[in-house]
């Protein structure tokens, strides 16, 4: 397996795409069940198989990541060949970027002093989607990248 298996919630909003997954293999709601109850490492590898479709495809899309903490945001731009990164630190220890007041001061007040900005660009050192998918289990969120984009202008 590449990725990891999706969760229950996740299989359950896939429900449908699950199914005509399965169906491209011959595999109906009947046999399904049998495979399941008698075959439960078939099923297991079949799960493995959706998922690692389903991830492929989710990272194959994803153009920006973010993650945010206390004092930091990591904002990454993901190219084809490389990644670019921006890093904020926040150095006013009496707010958070995770409190929603704080977030909106930083956003009118970027170029305050209590910010330090520092960007860099690195080569995937992994097949990119594999790189992406660690980013996302370390906490990473797939974005629009309206943030990367506004502070990348800002501090070129």
């Amino acid at each position: 397996m590449k990725y990891r298996q999706l969760t229950k919630e996740q299989f359950l909003e896939l429900h449908k795409e699950f199914a005509t997954f399965l169906a491209t293999q011959q595999i109906d709601v009947k046999e399904w069940e049998i495979i399941k109850k008698e075959k439960p490492l078939v099923a297991e590898e079949e799960l493995n198989i959706f998922s690692d479709l389903v991830w492929e495809g989710v990272l194959s899309k994803t153009d920006f990541l973010e993650h945010f903490s206390d004092n930091h945001i990591n904002l990454f731009k993901c190219n084809s060949k490389e990644i670019i990164r921006i890093y904020i630190q926040l150095k006013d220890l009496n707010k958070s970027f995770l409190n929603a007041e704080d977030f909106k001061w930083f956003q009118q007040n970027p170029l305050d002093d209590s910010f330090e900005y520092f960007k860099a660009v690195k080569k995937y050192s992994k097949e990119r989607n594999v790189e992406l998918f660690e980013l996302i289990e370390k906490g990473s969120e797939i974005s629009k990248g309206a943030l990367f984009t506004a502070i990348s202008q800002l501090i070129q």
